[in-house]
């Protein structure tokens, strides 16, 4: 039985690479500096903020960054720009609570990005068990370690945690865990071809696809999605 499913948040509960991409230029506009290409964001996505940013802005002043972003961050959440979490996703947390399966996140972020998400008015409040972060854990993704204490607090096996992401860093952590990995690909950023040999247990096309793609790998069976049907692949590998 998968008893955990655990989710990344950037491009998988959420669509925030397009927002943060506003809002990194943002940031370097209030720096005086010259803003960022989408080429540079995209290729960087998914890498922790502070080791993307001299890629995605050469020379850029790091600790002049780190002080401006929380501010603009916080103006961003407050006006919906960033990590809204879609109503269909939350009915999907239902769902999946409502089935016995725990509900955790493990994120790159750092404490101060989730912050928010974390907080007691927020609609996650109560539906997540725990919220691993950099700040948190010892390791990042794409290292297997970044799992370490999410499986050593919950006791579980690790073929009984899925882990539902949007990257091939988030596949590698996920196999070198030992835990089964789902990719959402609702960003279109992607594609099924990027995760290379990495083992993807399923394909979902949009996040609420998670419900279904539990029930089919507890039945023994790999799928990914087509055209928005769910597809049993037995043999993928």
């Amino acid at each position: 039985m998968i008893r955990a499913v655990v989710l990344d948040v950037d491009d998988t509960l959420c669509l925030t690479e397009a927002a943060c991409f506003e809002l990194e230029n943002d940031v370097l506009a209030r720096l005086s500096r010259e803003p960022m290409s989408r080429d540079a964001h995209v290729a960087t996505w998914g890498q922790p903020l502070l080791q993307a940013m001299p890629q995605r802005s050469p020379g850029l002043d790091l600790d002049a960054f780190a002080a401006v972003y929380p501010q603009v961050l916080r103006q961003y959440v407050a006006a919906g720009r960033l990590d809204v979490v879609a109503p269909e996703n939350l009915r999907a947390l239902d769902e999946l609570a409502a089935a016995g399966r725990a509900l955790m996140l493990l994120t790159s972020r750092t404490e101060a990005e989730m912050e928010h998400l974390m907080a007691p008015g927020h609609a996650l409040a109560g539906r997540i068990a725990a919220v691993y972060h950099a700040g948190n854990v010892r390791f990042g993704k794409p290292d297997a370690r970044a799992f370490d204490e999410l499986l050593a607090a919950t006791g579980l096996d690790p073929r009984q945690c899925l882990y539902v992401g949007d990257s091939p860093g988030d596949a590698q952590a996920a196999n070198g865990a030992g835990l089964r990995f789902a990719a959402c690909m609702q960003s279109g950023l992607r594609r099924r071809a990027d995760f290379g040999p990495h083992r993807v247990d399923a394909f979902i096309d949009a996040f609420p696809e998670v419900v279904n793609a539990v029930a089919l790998l507890e039945d023994g069976c790999d799928h990914r999605t087509d055209g928005g049907e769910l597809r049993l692949l037995r043999d993928h590998r």
